[in-house]
């Protein structure tokens, strides 16, 4: 497949252009209802399914039944990534209103950190092909893994990663509306926002570490492999609103994508030295799974409506109050302005200093 460094160029445009429309769009902090977020789904869907048509047209079938074949599994793989981003807004009480806003930076560290994996993933299978051998097992284990875990979940509360953050970085224990940062007493801090961010950075690491290996079983096209994630990675925020009230359906979802990770598993060690399957049973067999796992949750769970994960009776971090929101210094001072704050203004504006901590920013 030879792709031309002007259709890289413009599908990053693209990329790009569809980030700020969806900025702009949600510029204002506001709850996401499941209207508002069943149509920005078809919108993303809409434009990965387009997206793979016009790789069929161009580039014949056999690569675009392998695009399908990706973005079905990224897809997929994403909606457990979703249910993970639920159980953490939940546990740590932020409000809905200023979910979209982590969510989006979350997503734009995802679609980085998922081309920096692929183009290392890309280089290490092409000088060490044996590396393939590797994959394979990892996916056969993670897809066993996956079942004989199916009914555990996250604990955000014994989170390594929040405990790490919480220890190298000065932070407030309130949230100050959509701020990842605020200035107190003249020093920079981190709400918990920040905090939350972090942690939803972490989780997309560790399952693009399964989704990325499950892509390269289905091709070896690095253009493939880096735009089926990127156009589905792109639709989860409005997927995560159409469906975190409704985790508790989805009974059955976990043993189809464990189940997916194998067949993949099973594919990849094929391909490599006994048979090559063909691109559309494999997608047939990955739709067929995913289908059949959604298709009985559903029927197993029918007659229940949504419902919100059960919150914990304390919160972990509080709200900030409106005087509170006033009082916060300007986040970026100029040098005029740091002129005018002398010491009489600021008594531990000099030397090593600790911040003052208001009784709402106290654990």
């Amino acid at each position: 497949m030879n792709v031309p460094l002007w259709a890289w160029l413009a599908v990053l445009g693209v990329i790009v252009l569809m980030l700020a429309v969806d900025l702009f769009a949600h510029r204002k902090a506001h709850v996401i209802g499941v209207r508002e977020a069943a149509l920005w789904s078809a919108v993303w869907v809409a434009f990965g399914v387009g997206f793979g048509a016009l790789v069929w047209q161009l580039f014949g079938a056999e690569f675009g039944q392998q695009y399908f074949a990706g973005y079905l599994i990224e897809k997929s793989l994403a909606v457990d990534n979703v249910f993970i981003w639920a159980i953490i807004f939940t546990y740590f009480a932020v409000p809905r209103e200023y979910q979209h806003r982590v969510l989006f930076f979350g997503v734009l560290g995802a679609l980085i950190f998922r081309g920096i994996f692929i183009a290392a993933g890309s280089a290490i299978i092409a000088s060490a092909g044996w590396v393939l051998y590797l994959f394979a097992a990892f996916l056969l284990i993670t897809g066993y893994r996956m079942i004989r875990h199916r009914n555990e979940h996250l604990d955000p509360e014994k989170s390594k990663t929040l405990a790490l953050f919480r220890k190298k970085i000065p932070m407030t224990n309130d949230f100050h509306g959509q701020r990842f940062l605020i200035r107190k007493n003249g020093v920079l801090l981190a709400t918990p926002l920040l905090a939350v961010l972090a942690l939803i950075e972490f989780t997309d690491i560790i399952f693009a570490v399964d989704s990325i290996p499950a892509i390269f079983a289905v091709t070896d096209e690095v253009f493939l492999v880096f735009t089926a994630n990127a156009f589905a990675i792109l639709g989860l925020r409005a997927m995560y609103f159409l469906l975190a009230d409704l985790i508790h359906r989805f009974i059955y979802l976990k043993i189809g994508l464990a189940l997916v990770l194998i067949w993949v598993g099973i594919k990849m060690l094929l391909k490599i030295d006994i048979y090559y399957i063909p691109t559309p049973i494999s997608l047939a067999v990955i739709a067929t799974i995913l289908g059949v796992s959604i298709g009985m949750s559903l029927w197993a769970t029918r007659g229940q409506g949504r419902k919100e994960l059960p919150a914990p009776a304390k919160p972990p971090f509080g709200t900030a109050t409106p005087q509170q929101l006033e009082a916060l210094e300007p986040l970026w001072r100029n040098s005029w302005a740091k002129k005018q704050h002398t010491p009489q203004e600021h008594p531990q504006g000099s030397g090593e200093h600790r911040p003052s901590v208001s009784e709402g920013d106290k654990k």
